[in-house]
């Protein structure tokens, strides 16, 4: 990859991984799933008017955008309201490579080789651990939460991987127009008209910032970035510049947030990076992951 490549991707896994304490301070601001269909909502318009119509068939669409939109960023943001920290949340998250894995295997008969087989139990090992640390002073249902969540994202990745679509951004806006009303349905139903309206009467620059970086630069321009890189080098070139994410994401919560990171949250993170690192990358067994699925993997956080 050309420098100047190589500084986009570090770039946009940076602006990920700051996305998470974003996401915290968004939480201030909003109910959790409000926020989430503001931020679906600010993402789909105006972009779907100006990417064309869908080039791939609905199913697909309201297929990844019912798992990715409504059950994993419903979950995520719900976890982190129930004080999952913004570092360890974007950690967690990465554990969705074993469940694409393991999907993929039951949907796909993508039989695992050795080596991503062992990345996986390096990573499940690495959850384990951060579950004991979790445990001892945390939250442990947002801590679930966000595995949960990561689940949900192995579900749209291997559904987007069946979609194949041949444009992943006009795919991408397409699937965030799926969630706004399933998530202010489900915010009206659980969180509450009086909540969301105090929520919105209240909403000041702060708010409206959030909202627009968790949108436009996390998922219109990092996508964007993402998908153009993936078009123009293998997605083996590239997908390692995801596993900066919670680099970014726990230094930035202990830069902004003063989030400290224990000894055993760090062995967490080196057991889950290192085994999400083999677990993407091998190419033993199975098809080896397209441009498409490989992008749509590490993009949406």
């Amino acid at each position: 990859m050309r420098p100047a490549h190589i500084a986009l991707a570090a770039l946009v896994a940076a602006l990920w991984g700051v996305n998470f304490v974003v996401i915290e301070v968004g939480l201030d601001h909003f109910p959790p799933l409000l926020f989430s269909a503001l931020r679906f909502l600010a993402a789909a318009l105006p972009a779907v008017f100006l990417v064309g119509r869908p080039k791939v068939a609905w199913k697909w669409i309201v297929g990844v955008g019912l798992a990715l939109g409504v059950a994993k960023f419903g979950l995520l943001f719900t976890g982190m309201d129930l004080g999952a920290p913004a570092g360890l949340s974007s950690l967690i998250l990465q554990i969705q490579a074993v469940f694409t894995a393991l999907f993929a295997f039951v949907a796909l008969g993508e039989r695992p080789g050795k080596v991503k087989a062992a990345g996986m139990a390096v990573a499940l090992a690495g959850i384990g651990v951060a579950a004991v640390d979790e445990g001892g002073g945390g939250p442990l249902v947002g801590f679930v939460l966000c595995i949960a969540a990561a689940a949900c994202w192995g579900v749209s990745n291997v559904l987007t991987r069946r979609a194949s679509p041949s444009d992943a951004l006009n795919f991408m806006v397409w699937v965030s127009v799926v969630p706004i009303l399933p998530l202010l349905a489900l915010s009206l139903l659980l969180e509450g008209p009086d909540r969301d309206l105090a929520a919105l009467r209240g909403l000041d620059w702060a708010g409206v910032g959030v909202v627009l970086y968790v949108a436009w630069v996390v998922t219109v321009f990092g996508f964007g970035a993402w998908g153009w890189l993936l078009r123009r080098y293998p997605a083996s070139s590239v997908a390692p510049f995801s596993l900066l994410v919670p680099v970014f994401g726990m230094s930035s919560a202990a830069l902004f947030l003063g989030e400290g990171v224990s000894p055993l949250r760090w062995c967490a993170a080196a057991l889950l990076v290192g085994g999400v690192a083999l677990t993407s990358l091998s190419r033993g067994g199975g098809r080896a992951s397209t441009p498409t699925a490989a992008g749509s993997a590490a993009v949406r956080v």
